[in-house]
């Protein structure tokens, strides 16, 4: 059977491919460990980050603007794209993403300084998934992909701010995001050049009507993860967006289930470690330090299995948003963030099958069921 099948016996009906999903195949899916495309590529993507980090971050600890060392280290996450671009790219993508990366605090930023009350602001963010999967996939980042950027613009949600605060944020994410591209370029000698076959950057650009369809698909996943996280009385429903869209920007079915399985076990994982550290009460240079070792660690294991980059990516992105928010938030965060992620990574599924084309559910069968069935 090919997944354009169209023998009526052959279709798969959403019912049956929301049953597939949770079929044994699926679930050992989620379990494998693949090689990595380029070990090299990603340790030296991650190494860069965290240089950036170690670079960048005392400083501004030892600067006037300490309060901005969430921001700064926002900035810093840019190195981590383009690692399999080809030659001659890779500052190009570092540079774009940077870019996206101010504009992403910038525009939330603006937007809380003009008066946009919570509601508008999350309302915003839901927007602002989807236009971060809509340029990823046209600008050909690759990964880590729109949640960076998502994230960011989380971070800059404000009850209030003043527009000496929406320059001050602005600034200290565009500077080290220029150290980081500074990083990436005296390093560039040891990329592995050119990338290795199946490099997503070499991938065809799907057409148009694909890539808006998949940035609406988002936009609706991620409005109503905020949704559900309001009524359940969420603390974060930026979180369970962000849930949301990790597992919806998988292309086909089986990819958004396996992020889905991952997401969350990584992330409960994570949380619990999370929790251990803010637990001590850590210095802001302990802080500084695990973050950069996060960072690298990071990439050297999301490769293998997206759950073991999880397991260090929820600690990463807590400390960052510790650190933002000038300690006010504390050890609670873990088990929130993991309540948040649940709900995100269930609206996401529920929504990629209801949404899901027939060739996806075809594709889902051709690979999922038994094979006396096919």
């Amino acid at each position: 059977m090919t997944p354009t099948d169209p023998r009526p016996e052959r279709r798969t009906r959403r019912r049956e491919a929301a049953r597939l999903l949770l079929h044994p195949v699926q679930l050992r899916d989620s379990l494998s460990v693949a090689p990595q495309a380029s070990l090299r590529n990603a340790t030296l993507a991650g190494l860069q980050a965290a240089l950036a980090v170690l670079i960048a971050l005392p400083i501004v600890v030892l600067s006037p603007w300490a309060h901005l060392i969430g921001f700064a280290s926002l900035g810093a996450l840019v190195a981590l794209f383009g690692r399999f671009a080809p030659a001659g790219r890779r500052q190009s993508v570092v540079l774009l993403c940077g870019l996206f990366q101010v504009a992403s605090v910038l525009l939330m930023s603006m937007a809380v300084w003009l008066g946009a009350p919570q509601g508008v602001q999350l309302a915003l963010l839901a927007i602002w998934c989807g236009v971060c999967l809509f340029v990823t996939i046209l600008g050909r980042f690759g990964a880590p992909g729109a949640l960076i950027f998502v994230f960011a613009a989380s971070a800059a949600m404000a009850p209030q701010l003043t527009l000496g605060q929406v320059v001050e944020r602005t600034a200290a994410t565009a500077i080290v995001a220029a150290l980081a591209w500074l990083v990436c370029l005296v390093t560039e000698a040891g990329r592995h050049v050119p990338p290795p076959a199946g490099d997503r950057l070499e991938d065809p650009l799907p057409p148009l009507r694909s890539r808006l369809i998949a940035a609406g698909r988002t936009v609706a996943g991620a409005g109503l993860a905020i949704v559900v996280s309001l009524a359940l009385d969420g603390q974060h429903p930026a979180w369970a967006a962000m849930g949301a869209l990790a597992v919806m920007q998988g292309p086909q079915l089986h990819i958004v289930m396996n992020r889905a399985l991952q997401r969350m076990g990584g992330t409960t994982i994570g949380a619990l470690l999370a929790w251990l550290l803010l637990l001590q009460d850590p210095s802001v240079w302990v802080l500084i330090a695990v973050l950069a070792a996060l960072q690298l660690l990071t990439e050297v294991v999301i490769g293998f299995n997206y759950a073991f980059g999880q397991v260090l990516v929820t600690p990463m992105a807590l400390l960052m948003t510790y650190l933002g928010a000038a300690r006010a938030l504390g050890p609670e965060m873990a088990s929130e963030r993991i309540v948040e992620t649940l709900i995100g990574v269930a609206v996401g599924v529920v929504l990629s099958v209801v949404f899901s084309s027939a060739d996806e559910r075809a594709h889902l069968a051709h690979r999922i069921r038994p094979a006396p069935d096919r």
